[in-house]
Order: C-alpha cells, then structure tokens, then sequence
C-alpha cells in the first residue's frame, strides 16, 4: 500500500471514496455513541465527533488529491520548458489516479525527448548548412578578389559544395515529410531488375573517380508492386552509403532473391572488408547519426540517408536492418512484392 494514499490499493476511485466514507461514518458513529455513555452531553458530543470525521476525511482525501497535485505542477513547469519534472505520488497505486500519474510521466519523458530531439537537429542542421555555406564563400570571394583563377578544379569544388547543399535540402525536405505523416504512394507494378539497374547508374557516373565496381545479383523477371520513387531514394541512399564507407577499387555487391511465403523481395547490398558493430546497427538508423570517418567517396555525409532509407521502407511495409555477413558490413532490404492498401 503506497505510504501517501493510505488507501491506494483498491483498483477504483470509486472504491476508495466508499472506503473514506465509511471509515468516517463508523468512527463518528462509534464515537458519538462512546462519549454519550460516559456522560457526556450532546451538545458537546458531537460538535468533536463531526470535528474527528471531518479530521480524518480530510487526512485521506489529501493523499487521494496528492498526485493531482502534483501533475497540476508537472504541468505548470512543462509549460514553462522543464521537461525533467516527473510525478512522484501514487505511481505504485492501481487506482485511476494511479495509471494517470504513470501515463503522465510516460507523457513526460516523451515530451523530454522530443524536444532534446529538436533541440540537437537544430544544431545538427545549423552545423551542416554553415559548413558548405562558408566553404562556397571563401572560395567565392577568393574568386572575386582574384586571390585564385577559376579554373576548372576550384569550379569543381564549388560545384561539390553546391551537390552537398543540394543534398542536405532534399533530406530536409524528406525529414519534414516523415515528421509529417506524408506517406502518399504512387504504386506501380515493374520490374525489380532494371529498375536497380537504373538505379545504379548515376551512382556509377557520381562515383567514376574512385574506381568502385558495382556487381548485381539479381534474377530478371521479377515483378514487384511500389513508389519507384520513394523506392529509388531507399535503394539510392543504402548504395551510396556502401561506396562512402568502401575503400577506392573495392566491390559492392547488389544481390536479391525472392521469398514465396510471405511473397517479398529481399535485397542484401555488402561492402566488403569493412564491418558495423552489433551495438551500433540501431544507432546508424538516426538522424544525424553519421558513420565513422573512412577512405570511401566521401566521409561522414549529412547523417540522414539511412533514415530516410528506413522511412521509405516502412511506408511499403518492408524493413531496412544490418545483418551478420562475414564478407563485409551487410545492409538487409527486405520489401513486400505486391502492395497491400
């Protein structure tokens, strides 16, 4: 029995008022009675007994009020932005109160968490943008005050920052639709082939200068239902983040198969050589969550194509996960075949 609400193990509020006030009832009435045998006259009898019943409902409803209390506090100080307040009364009581106050510190600590979420991605995004944003001025105002030529290499580079911009806009843009709820799809029935195959070739021009070999392993004539879009963005982000993570003049391997029951296409894209610890495999899936710095195409990234990649997975009802592979790190693209509305 909780030592605040000397009556919190019933399972009803209800109960627990039947309870106050027949506690109450029977103490006045025993009392009345006793202090009327000794003697006493009415007129002082019970004016104490009404004052001993009112002492003793007033001793309980006060631990039955005390969590109510106690949120109308909590909510006072959320108002105010401290989301590590919690309710601390009636949290162990099987009552209403009890599962209100426990829902209300479930209530809390997500609210705590989705405001260090928007707090970091504030950071995160300001971070990302001052990066190229200060590159492409430098390099511009070098321009400008003919400190440098414009030759083809620094028109490149500008060129890159500009890509790098491009790409973290689109993410953005993506990310607020997954915050949203967007999840409109164009269904479409294709073939899962050609469409990785058009998938990879701007992947291969993108990538002409650190001589990676894309090798694709997957039967032809399978048909599967989807957004090609919103599938080319997954497929799309899980590639290029094996080429970012793979060594120059290494392989990455695309190779898929098809599963009868449940009807799905299970994709598995490997970079060799290089492994994801188990207990980092859910944390790569996070915003801004970025890979460790390698001799890949480029190192790092904006920390948000893997979810994304997640997001346009479940909008199919498919899954996107690391999975054990002694060849290299192993990203595990599993999609139904035909959609279910």
């Amino acid at each position: 029995m909780p030592p605040d609400r000397p009556i919190g193990f019933l399972s009803s509020l209800k109960g627990e008022l039947s309870v106050l006030i027949t506690i109450s009832t029977a103490i006045a009435f025993i009392m009345a009675w006793f202090l009327l045998k000794v003697g006493l006259s009415g007129w002082i009898a019970m004016p104490l007994t009404l004052i001993v019943a009112l002492g003793i409902t007033y001793m309980f409803s006060r631990g039955l009020t005390a969590p109510l209390r106690q949120m109308r506090d909590a909510a006072e100080a959320m108002s105010d932005g401290d989301y590590t307040v919690r309710v601390q009364s009636a949290t162990l009581s099987h009552d209403e109160i009890g599962q209100l106050a426990r829902s209300f510190n479930v209530m809390a600590a997500e609210l705590q968490h989705a405001d260090q979420m928007r707090r970091d991605m504030v950071a995160n995004v300001s971070h990302e943008l001052r990066t190229p944003v200060s590159a492409l001025q430098a390099m511009v105002e070098n321009l400008a005050d003919h400190v440098v030529e414009p030759t083809p290499a620094s028109l490149e580079s500008i060129l890159n920052q500009t890509h790098r911009l491009s790409d973290l806009i689109a993410f953005l843009l993506d990310l607020s639709r997954m915050e949203a709820g967007a999840s409109s799809l164009e269904i479409t029935s294709f073939d899962f082939a050609d469409f990785i195959d058009e998938t990879i070739e701007p992947l291969e021009i993108a990538d002409a200068g650190h001589a990676h070999e894309i090798e694709v392993d997957v039967p032809h004539n399978i048909k599967m239902e989807g957004d090609q879009d919103r599938l080319r963005q997954l497929f799309t982000n899980i590639i290029s983040n094996a080429l970012k993570h793979s060594a120059d003049g290494t392989t990455v391997l695309i190779e898929g198969h098809v599963e009868i029951d449940p009807a799905r296409v299970v994709t598995n894209v490997v970079n060799y050589g290089s492994q994801i610890p188990k207990e980092a495999r859910s944390d790569i899936f996070r915003r801004f969550v970025k890979g460790k710095a390698g001799p890949g195409t480029e190192s790092g990234g904006t920390g948000l194509g893997l979810s994304i990649a997640r997001w346009a997975a479940k909008l199919h009802g498919g899954s996107v996960s690391v999975v054990d592979d002694t060849r290299g790190a192993d990203f595990e693209i599993v999609l139904p075949r035909y959609h279910d509305a």
